[in-house]
Formats: C-alpha cells, sequence, structure tokens
C-alpha cells in the first residue's frame, strides 16, 4: 500500500446557524504514514458583527486537541473556499501548507465576500499551494473543482480502505435534497448555471464511480445520522 495512501476520515461540527439548523463542519483526514490533513477551518473564534446569525460551537482546535492534536500537527490545510464559515481559522495552522484553487484565490484578492476572512487566508505564498482544476493530491485523495457557489470552490473525493469511496460536496451541494440534475434557479444564486455544472459533474462522478457515502456541506437531517469524532470512517 502506498505510504500515503488515505487511512481515515474525521467529521466535525465546529458551529452552526441556528435560526435555520444548519451545521458548519471540518473534516479531518489522516494517511497511512501520519499526514494530518484539515478540511476547511470553520468559523472565526470572534465573530464579528456581520456574522451575527453564525455560533460557534466546539472549535476546530478544541476538537483536534480531543484526539490529541495541536495545530502544529496538521499538515496541510484543503481550503475549499474562503466564506467565513470554511476558513474562520486558517491562521491558526502555521505550519501547514494550504491548497486552494487558483481561480478562487485570484478572485478572492478583490472580492468584497471574502475581506471578512481575508487575515486568515492571505498567508504567504511559499505556504500556499494553488492548484489549477481537478487534482489527484495523493493516492486516495482527489480535489473535484466545482465553481459556482463561489468561483474555484473545490469539493473533496476520497477513497477510504474500508468505507470505499467518499464523496464531499462542501458547498457545491450543501443539501441532500439539492443533489439532482434539475437543481432549481432560486433567483438568488449568482451563478445558477455554474452550481448545476458543478452538481451534474458530482452526479455524473457518482455513477462513474459509485460511492459509498456523499457527504452534503450543511445537511442537519444527514448530519445527525454520520459518524462524528472521536468516531470516525477508515
Amino acid at each position: 500500500m502506498n505510504q500515503h495512501a488515505v487511512k481515515r476520515l474525521y467529521l466535525m461540527q465546529v458551529g452552526s446557524m441556528p435560526e435555520y439548523g444548519i451545521p458548519l463542519v471540518c473534516y479531518l483526514v489522516q494517511t497511512e504514514d501520519g499526514r494530518n490533513i484539515l478540511i476547511d477551518t470553520g468559523l472565526p473564534e470572534v465573530i464579528p458583527v456581520e456574522g451575527a446569525e453564525f455560533e460557534n460551537g466546539q472549535d476546530v482546535i478544541q476538537q483536534l486537541a480531543s484526539i490529541g492534536l495541536a495545530p502544529d500537527d496538521i499538515d496541510t490545510v484543503i481550503s475549499t473556499h474562503y466564506d467565513f464559515d470554511h476558513a474562520g481559522r486558517h491562521a491558526a495552522f502555521t505550519k501547514a501548507e494550504y491548497v486552494v484553487q487558483r481561480a478562487h484565490h485570484l478572485d478572492a484578492a478583490s472580492n468584497p465576500r471574502f475581506a471578512l476572512t481575508r487575515p486568515e487566508w492571505d498567508q504567504p505564498a511559499e505556504r500556499i499551494r494553488l492548484v489549477d482544476g481537478d487534482t489527484e493530491l495523493l493516492p486516495g485523495l482527489e480535489l473535484i473543482e466545482t465553481s459556482g457557489h463561489v468561483p474555484g470552490h473545490q469539493s473533496v473525493l476520497l477513497r477510504l480502505p474500508t468505507t470505499g469511496p467518499v464523496l464531499l460536496t462542501i458547498d457545491a451541494v450543501p443539501f441532500a435534497e439539492g443533489f439532482t440534475r434539475d437543481v432549481p434557479d432560486d433567483g438568488q444564486t449568482p451563478d445558477a448555471e455554474g452550481v448545476r455544472a458543478s452538481t451534474a459533474k458530482l452526479l455524473d462522478l457518482v455513477e462513474r464511480e459509485p460511492a459509498t457515502l456523499v457527504i452534503f456541506g450543511h445537511d442537519a437531517a444527514q448530519w445527525a445520522g454520520l459518524k462524528q469524532l472521536p468516531d470516525g470512517y477508515g
């Protein structure tokens, strides 16, 4: 077995949007040779006025500590995108390499949507790995470019030794009901066509390589039935 192969996946709920009952989540991937890969970092430690609808829970650093990991133990942070609830603690992981889609990172530089979290994601260039499109990061872990929610959003496909393929849609498909080729235009999505295209891309992927588990980004009903840290998927 390849020494970098994916061994385990942990799920963590780090906060919520109480008004809507929406969980805010992060993921930890561990490899056979002991690497720790964090997918997103959750909300900022202190939520500013602009984020009043968000509520912190047990943050990602506390949750990692519960299984004996400190921020310096994280080798890689996969940044799916720089939204407030996904990139709020990036700066805490000072030893990690950040992996983000080039299109997203470049857009964020002038996009006011990501200004609140800029002190977190705007790290030294030597610590940021920019990728272009679908990328195999290591055996058993693929980044899937899924623009639409924001430019350069990325989802993650994992191949676990026992569980099999697991797709993390993140915000490309936040709720199970949206995992359809007939995604309705709610009139509020700036890039509805991009959302439909990315959803279709993920549906094609699942048909091509049947996923044992598709985890949606903010689906409370699904989340309640999933294993959460300290339990995990192997």
